[in-house]
């Protein structure tokens, strides 16, 4: 699963309620090397990150904050042979894209909230860097906006819903597109 959104949008919010109401789920802890927040990530070094670049371990990299990050696919299989459902937060499309490389049943979910809400809920948790993440925003909202033909599964407001609606509401959707799925192979297969 992914959740893609700009800071402050519930992507840490949604997860936990998500693992809450399902033990199944589980976040996926980037790779990460830099200065900042160390909480749901695996910390590294930008040696290992290109070692494993070099390798073909990775399905995604991306910089921002002063700090490098990495989706491996080491970290995204050990969560699937433990039949968890990994949760990957994301912030760019590019990114939400290239994890298509690893052969899971994706459902990629829009977070989304205004720029004020953003800029609330970062100084409500003490972010130092919030005009950083401000800017974010504005990328991610660019980003979108370039990219609005790309499927998504579901867009949620999370200004206008709770974290627990949030969370229903992408379970909802990954039980109605396994349901299609299985519709789907039994009208193939008669």
């Amino acid at each position: 699963m992914i959740l893609y959104g700009p800071p402050g949008s519930g992507k840490d919010t949604v997860t936990n309620e998500l693992t809450r109401l399902r033990a199944d789920f589980a976040l996926f802890e980037r790779l990460k090397t830099g200065p900042g927040r160390t909480t749901g990530y695996r910390l590294t070094t930008v040696g290992q990150i290109e070692e494993l670049s070099r390798a073909g371990g990775l399905l995604y990299r991306n910089a921002r904050y002063g700090s490098e990050y990495a989706i491996d696919r080491h970290g995204v299989a050990a969560l699937v042979d433990a039949n968890r459902i990994p949760v990957l937060h994301m912030g760019q499309v590019v990114g939400a894209s290239a994890v298509a490389a690893f052969p899971l049943h994706w459902i990629r979910v829009v977070l989304w909230c205004p720029l004020e809400v953003t800029e609330s809920r970062s100084i409500g948790r003490g972010d130092k860097d919030v005009d950083a993440r401000v800017k974010v925003w504005h990328e991610t909202r660019e980003d979108l906006l370039a990219h609005e033909t790309e499927p998504w599964t579901l867009t949620l407001r999370t200004d206008q819903m709770s974290p627990t609606e949030s969370a229903n509401s992408i379970i909802d959707a990954l039980a109605a597109t396994a349901s299609a799925e299985s519709r789907n192979i039994r009208e193939l297969v008669g």
